[in-house]
């Protein structure tokens, strides 16, 4: 057997060891949470009302789907429309879009507590806002902003220039090109960036604390409180008698994230199919 022979074999055995191990560390934490959680998920802990007995979590998961589809509402245009500006319009290689390309990796890079502090800086203090799904909804957007400005960016630029050039030459202006051409082919990546974007909404803590507040009710107006699935397992907690109903949330929390990887990989599979 040659040097080269027993570097690949070396190589593809750390590759399948490392595969091995990061489907055991997430086999286990999912497990443990189960164990954990399975025996506290009770009716009672669906009640639409909280209160201090049932600790329900329904006004969490209904507050936590509004302020993810209210933060992608927000960020997702801003993303995809500034990611068709650096990539259609700016030219390549420019000090604007290196300068934005910066900005963005660093807004990445800033830890959520950071962004906690700004808005309720911002919009729940200078803007008068108040600890409210709306300001936690602004602050969300402005942290997925980078993840959909980045993702749509790398997607647009895959798609290959023969592609704008043929529409171009057919008669079809530029803006028709691009949303007409170059979007459904970049809308694979762009979709992915949602995906990931949406992840980290519904995970988020340290930043709602700070701006959509902790109050565990339904809200039916935007300037209105509200404690998402990830803070009321962090109250559950950190109270220390109800870390089993805070186990069960991190249950709901996981099939939560599930269905929405779930449901977008079938969105996007149909949207293609269409498209073909």
């Amino acid at each position: 057997m040659t040097g080269m022979k027993i570097k690949e074999n070396i190589m593809k055995w750390l590759v399948w060891a490392s595969i091995a191990l990061t489907a055991a560390t997430l086999a286990f934490i999912v497990l443990f949470v189960v164990v954990k959680g399975l025996p506290y998920l009770k009716p009672s802990l669906f009640s639409l009302t909280y209160n201090s007995v049932n600790v329900s979590l329904t006004p969490a998961l209904i507050s936590t789907v509004i302020l993810t589809a209210l933060a992608l509402v927000i960020a997702v245009p801003f993303g995809v429309f500034a990611s068709i500006f650096l990539v259609e319009y700016a030219k390549r290689g420019s000090k604007i879009v290196k300068f934005i390309r910066a900005m963005s990796e660093t807004l990445a890079g800033i830890p959520s507590i950071v962004f906690g502090l700004f808005g309720m800086l911002f919009f729940v203090t200078f803007l008068g806002f108040g600890f409210s799904v709306l300001s936690g909804a602004l602050t969300l957007a402005i942290m997925v902003l980078p993840i959909v400005l980045r993702s749509s960016e790398e997607a647009l630029l895959a798609v290959p220039d023969s592609l704008r050039e043929g529409s171009l030459s057919l008669g079809a202006g530029k803006l028709r090109t691009i949303f007409k051409v170059v979007l459904p082919a970049a809308a694979p990546g762009i979709f992915g960036g949602v995906i990931l974007s949406s992840g980290r909404v519904v995970g988020e803590t340290a930043a709602l604390i700070y701006t959509a507040g902790t109050v565990a009710q339904i809200p039916y107006s935007p300037l209105q409180s509200a404690r998402t699935l990830s803070v009321h397992m962090y109250a559950l907690s950190g109270e220390s008698l109800h870390v089993g109903e805070g186990y069960a949330t991190a249950i709901v929390l996981l099939v939560l994230v599930a269905v929405i990887n779930v449901a977008s990989s079938a969105i996007l599979k149909r949207a293609n199919r269409n498209r073909i």
